[in-house]
């Protein structure tokens, strides 16, 4: 693997894996800020680890590139310690004022997330200043319609969330409900392309740099994906799944079943890509195929997360 180069001495990434997003912390002085926060179960981690790193000063500052419940649900916890001023992407704000979840999608994917508040929002072409580097937000719909990357262009560093990852990208939530989703990405991934990142941080994973050959894959996956829709939903259940279950950790089949029936996102996605399929079926049939991959493995009556 080649050798990466390193970061401003003002940031530090801490790597979380896939149930919490990677944590973005920046140090200049007494300005402290963390870009995403992770998943509220993992709360209590999220605020050691930011803990350790400041040494004694206060968290100043969060911004949130989405609001999925991987990406934010470390904000409460981290607000009851330090009171961090919260930016958070400008469409969700009425949103998170008004605390819907329905429109943030906690309900609709069976996740957690502790309610939040914040200070001010994001807009596309804002700049930022964090560890003393300018920032420039940067719209990026697709896998979320309103989610947003941060681009420093001096470093050429991209922090892309959930728009780019080293193998691909997160899942085109919006074409589960029939709206536009493959046309964004792909734009997104223009201009990803347009930004000449030469390092990337992506919401899951390890930071890499070459840029070219990730979105070379990502633009692969994503032709496959919308030259049949129908991917994309089956390949949403099962990323689902594996995030309850990394969750949950252990799950029996019943209790699985009995969460997607409540899930209406799932609901949603059976009625539309898998219609008179139960949810059972549709249940049993993601575990095998987890289980074929190697993310779950099934001991007796329980489903168990594989690392």
């Amino acid at each position: 693997m080649p050798t990466l180069p390193a970061l401003p001495d003002t940031m530090r990434v801490f790597e979380r894996g896939w149930l919490s997003a990677n944590n973005i912390l920046f140090v200049d002085g007494d300005d402290t800020a963390l870009v995403d926060t992770g998943y509220v179960t993992h709360a209590p981690q999220t605020v050691a680890l930011v803990a350790s790193a400041l040494q004694d000063r206060p968290l100043v500052r969060i911004l949130n590139t989405h609001l999925h419940s991987d990406h934010c649900g470390g904000n409460a916890a981290l607000q009851a310690r330090w009171q961090p001023r919260t930016a958070i992407p400008a469409a969700e704000a009425a949103a998170v004022a008004a605390w819907d979840t329905e429109a943030l999608t906690y309900r609709a994917t069976g996740q957690q997330c502790d309610r939040f508040e914040f200070d001010s929002v994001l807009h596309d072409g804002d700049t930022v200043t964090l560890g003393g580097i300018d920032w420039q937000v940067v719209a990026a719909p697709g896998h979320d319609p309103h989610a947003v990357m941060l681009f420093a262009p001096v470093p050429r560093i991209l922090i892309s969330g959930d728009a780019l990852w080293e193998n691909g990208f997160g899942v085109i939530f919006p074409e589960l409900d029939g709206e536009s989703g493959f046309t964004e990405q792909a734009a997104v991934l223009a201009r990803i392309a347009e930004l000449d990142a030469r390092l990337v941080i992506p919401g899951h994973g390890r930071i890499f740099t070459d840029v070219d050959a990730a979105l070379e894959r990502a633009t692969a996956r994503l032709r496959h994906l919308s030259a049949d829709p129908a991917r994309n939903a089956s390949h949403a259940v099962k990323v689902l799944v594996k995030f309850k279950l990394l969750e949950q950790q252990r799950m029996t089949q019943a209790e699985l079943a009995r969460w997607m029936g409540e899930a209406p996102l799932m609901v949603r996605i059976r009625d539309r890509f898998m219609p008179g399929q139960e949810l059972a079926g549709i249940s049993a049939q993601t575990v095998r195929a987890l289980v074929g991959a190697g993310a779950l493995a099934v001991e007796g009556e329980w489903v168990v997360n594989r690392d």
